[in-house]
Order: structure tokens, then sequence, then C-alpha cells
């Protein structure tokens, strides 16, 4: 696996047509950090028309105050799922205050030296309100703030049932035959995930879009960047330093041995990592000198979202739910793609081609053979990450697999042209081109370096004069399209009723509290 394609390698079973991906769903996540008009990080609450942070179903905070995150509902194509975005973005930016504006980078807008300035969260005074804040306060003792920072976005896709009942009649072990609908569904998406973690090269370098930071991330870190110009650190030929060491790391994440080789194995290793003690997170403590809490508990992860990773089994969950017991009692019902920078030049934060990339490089995860991974795959898959985040734009960048080393581009081409049927498939499922341009768009990138989101990023940088110059252009230009964009009175409508809505509920947990916090976390922990 990973190792240039030979023409003949066929990934997709001539039984497969095109019928059999009618009902595929995507939703997307996307994060904002909000800036004031002198560039740096907002201050101010989350807007009280956006509704609450805590109950509002598409309209959220992330880990700090500042930092938006605008959540689709599952939709039947990429069309509407963008245009939904579209609609987010919209309401939120007519509701921003204080001339603040959608701050369009992965990477921060300007930040002040003191780690206090990036305000927490806050989702009220109901238990569950409080214990999400002091969720993001551990967060912010064990790796820092600035970290919480950084935006990405998150794509969620899933594949309709008739595709893996098809994938199993034809199946020629018996023990998969055998297998129950959803442990059979769950035994492919974790192929799917297994084979996206090797390819996640190939998604940092064809839409990473976050080569530099501005000079105030760096504040109080040793770091190995340049000076791009004032003000602006970078790399030459990075592609990705969001998903590098300054990016979403945690070290004690490494030694959990959380695997993908099977939903057992991936849930034991989770449950492992929240119940077990981490020695430098004890020495931390629980509480501080006043007796507040200053993190949910001492183990290697707080709750199980604080495993980060480059992508995600999911399964919605139901009333009263952590995600491990969805997963167990349900299976995989979507998978969440993570590895994705946020693209600064679209107003949403994704365009079609990079959403038409994704879904044709998951549907090849998914029926491409999909060995398990084990340690010295996976050390070596790190590498190649490291290899593509550092330098993948480096005319002797290179990829490893097993025994042998290829250029990144000759790599990156073998994949594209083993995916080019399954274009083929998406483009006639849903009576369109845009998964056909959006490979030409990701083939014109290998073919011609200087075309990478990256490649461009650091050019426009140099001609704005900096990361500010260049976020705050892109900002001002966003927010015109979101002025433009036209919201129905049915849309306006419904996004009201649901600040209201959302407002009520919190405020209606908020009153049904019987317990006090400490009885609350207690019981938690």
């Amino acid at each position: 696996m990973g190792q240039p394609a030979s023409k003949s390698t066929a990934v997709l079973p001539t039984w497969v047509n095109s019928s059999l991906l009618q009902g595929m769903l995507r939703g997307i996540e996307r994060e904002s950090l909000r800036m004031q008009s002198d560039g740096f990080l907002s201050q101010a609450d989350h807007p009280q028309a956006l509704g609450s942070a805590l109950t509002h179903p598409h309209i959220t905070t992330d880990y700090s105050e500042a930092l938006l995150e605008f959540i689709t509902p599952p939709q039947p194509s990429i069309t509407e799922a963008l245009h939904y975005l579209k609609d987010i973005h919209s309401v939120a930016h007519r509701h921003l205050e204080h001339g603040e504006k959608l701050w369009p980078l992965s990477m921060p807008c300007m930040l002040d030296d003191n780690d206090d300035k990036i305000r927490l969260a806050q989702y009220g005074s109901s238990n569950i309100g409080k214990f999400k804040t002091l969720y993001r306060h551990g967060l912010g003792v064990r790796y820092g703030r600035r970290m919480q920072t950084i935006s990405g976005l998150h794509y969620n896709l899933s594949f309709p049932d008739q595709l893996f009942e098809q994938l199993q009649q034809h199946e020629t072990d018996e023990a998969l035959k055998a297998l129950s609908a959803q442990d059979y569904r769950s035994h492919r998406y974790f192929g799917l995930i297994r084979n996206f973690i090797r390819l996640t090269p190939l998604v940092m370098f064809l839409v990473g879009a976050s080569p530099s930071v501005c000079q105030c991330f760096m504040t109080g870190r040793e770091h190995h960047l340049l000076p791009l110009l004032r003000g602006t650190l970078y790399l030459p030929y990075a592609t990705a330093l969001r998903m590098g060491r300054f990016g979403y790391q945690n070290s004690a994440q490494k030694q959990l041995g959380i695997h993908y080789n099977n939903i057992d194995g991936y849930l034991e290793g989770l449950q492992k990592a929240v119940k077990t003690a981490y020695a430098p997170f004890s020495r931390l403590g629980l509480n501080d000198a006043q007796g507040e809490p200053i993190q949910i508990n001492d183990h290697v992860l707080q709750i199980e979202n604080e495993y980060y990773s480059l992508v995600r089994p999911k399964q919605v969950p139901q009333a009263g739910e952590t995600p491990s017991q969805a997963l167990s009692n349900r299976g995989v019902g979507y998978v969440e793609l993570r590895a994705v920078d946020v693209n600064p030049y679209s107003p949403i934060g994704i365009n079609e081609d990079t959403a038409g990339f994704l879904e044709v490089l998951a549907l090849y995860c998914l029926l491409l053979n999909s060995p398990d991974l084990l340690a010295e795959e996976q050390d070596q898959i790190e590498k190649n990450q490291a290899e593509v985040v550092n330098r993948g734009r480096a005319p002797n960048a290179a990829i490893a697999v097993g025994e042998q080393s290829f250029p990144i581009e000759a790599w990156s081409q073998s994949h594209l042209e083993a995916m080019q049927e399954l274009v083929v498939l998406l483009d006639q499922c849903y009576d369109t081109t845009l998964y056909s341009k959006a490979m030409t768009v990701m083939q014109q990138r290998v073919a011609e370096v200087d075309d990478t989101l990256s490649a461009q990023m650091i050019e426009d940088t140099l001609e704005a004069g900096g990361t500010w110059g260049f976020g705050s252009q892109m900002a001002a230009q966003h927010a015109s399209s979101y002025e433009r964009h036209q919201l129905s009175a049915e849309t306006w409508a419904y996004f009201d009723d649901l600040a209201t809505q959302s407002l009520q509920q919190q405020q209606q947990l908020e009153q049904d509290s019987q317990l006090s916090f400490e009885q609350y976390l207690a019981q938690f922990r």
C-alpha cells in the first residue's frame, strides 16, 4: 500500500455501479476565530444573537470563546452541503458585533503575549456547561492555550448501506461473510481509516494551507521556523504546519497504543486512556490553591474527545451516551476526516475542489485493500507526514514505502491515477462534472507545485506584508461575500428560531440541575 500503483491496479470491483453510491451523506464542521478590527483575537462574549453555544445545533464554539464552530447537518450532495455552510457563515457574520470579522486562516490571528487573553469558551451555569469549560481549562493547563486557537475543518462522510451489503456478498472470506451487517460496516470503515492515515501526506500536500504562522503564535516556544518577513515565520517548503509538531499534538497520546485494526481494539485503547493516570498531568494537580478544579482528572485523556487524530470513526450518540458507547452499541456510522486545513481563499473555508477530492479519496480508501496498521508502518507514516508538513514542496521531498522511497510527485500521481475510475463513477452518480474538475485541479497541483495552496499563500503573504496583512485582506473579501449571499426569509426565520430555542434549552438545563457542580464533578471523577 502506498507505492506508485501500476496502471493495471484496479481498485473498483467490476460489479460496482453508480447506483450503489446513491445515498452518500456528507456534513462539514468549520472553525473560525472572531477577530477584532485591530487584528487581535476577540475578547468579547459569544454574540447573544447567535443563540447558546451549548445547545445550538449549527453554531457553537470550540476551545476558546472566540473560536466559532459551524456545523452543517448531513446533506445529499456537496453542493447542498456547501450552500448550507454558506448560509451559516452569512447568518453568523451579520450578528458579529464591534466590527469583528471571521479570521480566514487555520493558524490564528494576532495573539497577546498573555495566554489568559485567550478566553475559555463559556457555556453558562449548568453542570454540563461548567464541565465543558473545565475540560477546556484542563487542555490549557496541559498544552497551553495557544495551541487551542488553531482552526481546522472536519469533513464527515457516510456511504449507503447497499454498498456495504454488496461488498459483503462479494467477500471470499467466510468469516467476513458471516459478520452482522453492523460489524461488517464497521470492519470496512476501519479499513478506510487505516488507508486514510497512510494517505494523509497526500491530503497535506494537496490541500495543506498553513505554511506560515504569525510570530505571536510561537511566543515562549522553541522552534525551527524562519522569518518570512517581519512578524511572520515559515518554512520554505512547508505545506501544513497545523498538522505538525506546532499544531494539535499530545505528548501523552504517543504511548496510548490506540490502533485502528478493529473496532474492539480501538475502543479498548480509548477506554484505557480515559481511565489511566499520567504522571505529568498528576503533577499539575486537580485543583488550584483555592480548591477550584483546574482539570477534569489527571488521566491521559480527560474525556474521549481529547484524543487528537487525523480521522475518527463516528456514530451519532443518543441521550446519555459517550462517543465510545455509541460506537460500541451501533457500530461506525460515518467517518470524520480531520486532517484538513481551512482554505483561506474560500469564504467558507472549503470549496468544491477540496470536497470532491476528499470524497474520491474516501471511496478509494474504502475499496483499496487495507492490511492491519502495525507499529513499524505507523512510524514510517509519521515520518512521511513530517516530511510533507515541513518540506512537502521541496524538489527532493520523498515518501517512504516499505524499503523503497519515491519522489512525492510520483507517489501522489500514482494514487490520483488509481482513483480515476472512481471519479467517473461519482460523476455518474450525481450527474455532475464536479469530481472530475476537482481531480483535474489536484493533478495540476502535483504537476506544478507552485499551484498548491501552501505555495500560493506564501506568495500572497509576502505581497500583503505578512500574515496579518494577508489574513485581514481575505477576511474583508469574505465579509463582502457573506453580505452578498442572499438568505431567504425562511432561512432567516429558521436561524432566528434556533437561536431563541437554544437559549431556552440552556436556561432549562440551568434550572434542572439538582446537584452542585462539586458533586457532579466528584461523580464523574
